[in-house]
């Protein structure tokens, strides 16, 4: 929050008044949202590593005799929780690992870390309580689903404003150098000191800021939903999209099956779907059916695992009696993603889907959440990431510090307009084309003025305490 106006210098800008209060307005609901993306999107952009980490007391076991055939573990892994039917098949990450075993029960899918030679589960967790699971949920949702997705949709858009009116505000007016501009000087002090820390910093981290608020804007309930609704529109790109979309992954519902499996795509829950909810070939009985998919496992397995499949990689039991497997790798480059169809009758490849097979919007977001979670360009994605995370909280708190040692001890502090300041007509073409991109943005801005003209500004004291009495109009 640029939270200064020098006369002389903004004349030629009868903009600045208005702006500067969207900007502090936005600044002052967003901040708490943007220090707590930052902080859990820095720790989640080492997922792989810190899974790694977790799973090492099941990498390196001492295997005394043969490992047990994959169809052995997912039968243990399936005994160890009762009630529960095969669901998908994880290979050991190395040769002394064990393998994951994932088996759903009712809605929840739980994983098994199965000891290779003795069969025994060594570790038995529901997979949204595992660390990350977790994490990805607070970062996105707040562990409160499609609603605490719109909260954080909502502070998404309004930092997306904060961040376009700081660029607006930072831009250099009939200044001469590039102190405090391109660098701050850090041998004043007082207001120019906080000033340039602030203004300078945003500046550097702002594109790659916007970048991280729009490339998370597909994961989101209401504008997930919308670019889901505009991607259909044409049949080329027509279907379920290929991430997960308002805090949870895609419903699955057969027959009272699993209803959310969190990361999964659209295809991977239709594949795994029937079977998770046990559903028999015609005429086949139960015992028969798993009779068969243990079969088939122990020849689409040795098949996957010479695939070369990134990491990790998901062997899922097909939609229907007779189909292929999938074999599906999950890393977290997802332009790395590639998709494999193997036959479970003789353990042949029958297919392949990389990401030149997809659409052109979902190699496009494809690419952005890869960006985004750090992984498109390795160690140097993570780098730049986390280095914008800190600046973005270290912007907050020298946003807060201006704030309060300008703010009046009676009043919210808001910046004052310029008497008479009106909205040109590029300030609302530039609203408008931000309200057609993200309507959430737009509903929420109608609500507020809709509040602000009807009820804060009747109410004694308080148009006076938010400084609206004087507002210039938008």
């Amino acid at each position: 929050m640029a939270l200064e106006i020098a006369g002389n210098d903004r004349r030629g800008w009868p903009e600045y008044a208005t702006v500067w209060r969207w900007h502090f307005y936005a600044g002052l609901f967003c901040i708490p949202f943007v220090c707590w993306l930052a902080l859990t999107g820095s720790i989640y952009l080492f997922r792989p590593d810190i899974e790694a980490f977790l799973d090492r007391p099941y990498e390196n076991l001492k295997i005394a005799g043969e490992r047990g055939l994959p169809s052995q573990e997912a039968e243990a892994a399936v005994a160890a929780v009762k009630g529960s039917h095969f669901s998908r098949y994880e290979p050991p990450a190395t040769a002394t690992g064990a393998a994951q075993v994932v088996v759903s029960r009712g809605d929840e899918l739980i994983r098994v870390y199965v000891q290779p030679a003795t069969l025994k589960p060594m570790k038995i967790v529901q997979d949204a309580h595992r660390l990350m699971e977790i994490l990805a949920k607070l970062h996105s949702s707040f562990l409160l689903g499609p609603v605490g997705s719109v909260v954080m949709e909502l502070a998404a858009s309004w930092a997306i404003v904060m961040i376009l009116t700081g660029l607006f505000l930072w831009f250099p007016r009939n200044r001469k150098g590039f102190a405090g501009i391109l660098y701050p000087r850090l041998g004043k002090r007082g207001r120019i000191y906080w000033r340039d820390l602030h203004a300078v910093t945003g500046m550097w981290v702002s594109l790659v800021a916007l970048f991280m608020l729009l490339s998370g804007l597909p994961w989101s309930y209401a504008w997930g939903n919308y670019l889901t609704w505009a991607r259909n529109l044409s049949t080329i790109t027509s279907g379920a999209p290929d991430w997960p979309v308002g805090g949870e992954a895609a419903k699955a519902k057969a027959g009272g099956g699993p209803s959310s499996m969190p990361g999964m795509t659209a295809a991977e829950m239709a594949a795994m779907a029937p079977s998770a909810t046990h559903t028999m070939g015609m005429g086949m009985s139960a015992a028969a059916h798993d009779a068969m998919l243990m079969y088939a496992l122990d020849l689409v397995a040795p098949t996957a695992m010479k695939l070369d499949v990134p990491r990790p990689v998901w062997i899922l039991p097909p939609a229907a009696h007779g189909d292929d497997w999938t074999v599906s790798s999950q890393a977290q480059d997802r332009p790395e993603r590639v998709t494999y169809t193997v036959s479970g009758m003789d353990g042949q490849v029958t297919g392949r889907a990389g990401f030149a097979d997809q659409n052109v919007v979902d190699r496009v977001v494809n690419v952005g959440v890869a960006a985004h979670e750090g992984h498109l360009f390795g160690r140097i994605n993570q780098a730049i990431l986390l280095v914008t995370a800190l600046s973005l909280i270290g912007m907050t708190a020298s946003a807060v510090v201006m704030w309060v040692r300008r703010k009046p001890k009676d009043l919210l502090g808001a910046p004052r307009p310029a008497p008479g300041s009106r909205s040109s007509g590029g300030l609302v073409a530039a609203i408008f084309i931000l309200a057609l991109v993200i309507p959430l943005f737009a509903l929420s801005l109608l609500a507020v003025l809709i509040v602000e003209w009807v009820v804060l500004r009747r109410v004694p004291g308080v148009g006076r305490w938010l400084g609206l009495r004087s507002a210039a109009r938008v």
